[in-house]
Formats: C-alpha cells, structure tokens, sequence
C-alpha cells in the first residue's frame, strides 16, 4: 500500500445523541470500494485539550491524583485540561497548572500531539513540558482540592507499576518526558 488511501464519502451526518461534554455523530460513509457502512463517533468541542508535565525541578515531576469518574476512583496522572474558547495551547497549559497544582511556568515546550481512540473520537491532546515553575493560583473547576504527588524522573519505571497510574495518555505524556530529558 501507497499509505495515500481514498479517504471514505460521507453520504449523511446526524447527531444521535449529546451530553454537556460531547455529542455521538452517525456517519453513512461509502468506501473507495463501494462497500457502505454507518460509523459512530463522540465529537468534542473542537478546541482541543492539553496535558502537562511539570517538572519542580531537573530531576521531579509533579502529578496530581484526582477522583475519575469513569472508574470511579483516585487516579494518579498530570495535569490536564481543555482548552477555553479563545486560548492558545499554551495558554490553556499554564491556566491548568495555576489551577491543578498552583503553579505557572516561565517555560513551555510542546513534546506532541496525541489523539484518544481516533476510530471513535475526534479530540486532540497537546502534550507540554513546563519548567520554571513559580508560585501561582487560580481557581479552576475541580470540586476538590487535587493531591499534588511529587515524583522522581529518574524512579518513572516505578511509577509505571503504581496501581492509581493507569490513564494511557499520562503513562505516553510520562514516556515522551523520559525521553525528552534523555536527549
């Protein structure tokens, strides 16, 4: 294969179904081969989120555990959010972390871009590393006060065995930082 496959015809588009947080859109898609078929799919709101790495210092990562309620439990990850109408990226990662860990960062440095289950959703996660961390507070959404968990870079084979680590988007945000400071 060419890896230039003909991208499907989308032949109807409805809304099936929606929350506060996204809508499910049905998809009549008609292939390169005649084949037709109907496609589910959650639609964010297009803006866009960002997960951040913050780093205390050279050598410590800062995570935050926060209750999760598709699990219904305290997860351990970073600090992430979506980005408000109007923000950059970089924007919305320095207000997450004013908001989540009560710090702000002097220094962003954008590591990637990940998409979650990309079959069924269209959302978007810019990753950033923040560095020169200062003290700063703003009040965000969280209906608790997050658990700020300090941990040493050098000890992240450790924390990938951590039971309440588990979201697959900080355990790839953790790894592109290990490697990050390999370079």
């Amino acid at each position: 294969m060419s890896g230039k496959q003909q991208l499907p015809q989308i032949k109807g588009q409805k809304q099936v179904a929606s929350s506060r947080l996204f809508a499910i859109e049905q998809l009549d898609l008609t292939f390169s081969n005649g084949e037709q078929r109907q496609y589910e799919r959650m639609v964010g709101s297009g803006r866009g989120a960002v997960m951040i790495v913050p780093m205390l210092d050279e050598q410590t990562l800062l995570l935050v555990r926060e209750y999760c309620a598709g699990t219904h439990s305290y997860e351990l990850g970073f600090p992430k959010g979506l980005i408000d109408p109007g923000e950059t990226p970089e924007q919305a990662a320095n207000r997450e972390l004013q908001e989540e860990i009560f710090y702000g960062s002097e220094h962003l440095q954008h590591i990637s871009q990940m998409m979650m289950a990309p079959a069924f959703f269209n959302a978007k996660m810019d990753v950033f590393i923040a560095t020169h961390l200062y003290s700063a507070k703003l009040v965000g959404d969280e209906p608790e006060p997050l658990e700020v968990v300090p941990w040493p870079i050098s000890d992240y084979k450790h924390l990938l065995q951590q039971s309440d680590f588990k979201e697959a988007r900080s355990i790839a945000a953790l790894m592109l930082a290990v490697d990050y400071f390999k370079a």
